[in-house]
């Protein structure tokens, strides 16, 4: 498998709305890695991991690489079913590959995308060949467990069905901590208007606020595709004038 090792240029100013989502990451992610001191000054062990749910669409990736960047960590980014092959053992040999570059990339984000393709509850894959989804569940339980203390390596899980996670995977020690990523609410669609279009001319007849209201229900990948469709509108019209 090849994965990308890099620190992401995804900054918080990238991302509308969720302030108390990034304090909560901040706490958990950033404090450990630049002031471990304090850490350990009150005897307490850092969190080694976290799981976003939450409806599609509403910033997770976004979030996993920002933090990264905030830290100056490398970030290294999964999809669930990228681990899984049809070759015995392999599966598993992905999920210690993976975790090998992880530690030799240190301090690193660990970002898992629909982890609820291989974190099942156990037992529950019917038709699975040979249980190749509890065997990469088991091995990513031995990674995490396996983590020493000194290598700053930080997972993120994230899923749209936390119902059907595996409650092993979400005991400390491990993805501990659930943070709740919703749909955004009317001060979150502003803050994602202006973020999307702060690099972009906008006419003085724009009302953002108002477009905040309108767009009830609407995700933070809605609203950025409402945001580049215009701009591709505005690049055509200006073309050909």
């Amino acid at each position: 498998m090849i994965q990308v090792v890099e620190v992401p240029n995804v900054s918080w100013e990238d991302i509308g709305g969720l302030e108390n989502v990034k304090r909560e990451l901040q706490e958990t992610v950033q404090y450990p890695v630049e002031h471990p001191e304090k850490f350990e000054k009150f005897g307490m062990s850092p969190s080694k991991g976290v799981l976003f749910y939450g409806p599609p669409g509403c910033g997770k990736t976004l979030l996993a690489k920002a933090i990264a960047n905030e830290c100056q960590a490398n970030f290294i980014s999964i999809k669930g079913p990228e681990l899984l092959t049809m070759w015995f053992g392999e599966s598993e040999a992905n999920v210690r590959e993976i975790f090998d570059k992880a530690r030799g990339s240190a301090p690193c984000v660990l970002f898992f995308d629909e982890l609820d393709s291989i974190a099942t509850q156990r037992g529950s894959s019917s038709g699975d060949a040979g249980g190749a989804a509890d065997r990469v569940l088991n091995q990513l339980l031995t990674e995490m467990d396996g983590m020493s203390a000194k290598k700053t390596v930080f997972i993120i899980g994230a899923t749209n069905r936390p119902d059907i996670i595996d409650p092993a995977l979400l005991r400390p020690g491990r993805l501990d901590q659930l943070i709740y990523i919703p749909l955004p609410d009317e001060d979150s669609r502003h803050q994602i208007f202006k973020a999307a279009l702060r690099k972009s001319p906008i006419a003085k007849d724009v009302d953002i606020r108002a477009l905040a209201k309108y767009t009830q229900g609407f995700s933070g990948a809605d609203i950025t595709e409402i945001c580049q469709r215009a701009c591709k509108y505005a690049i055509r019209e200006n073309i050909e004038k």
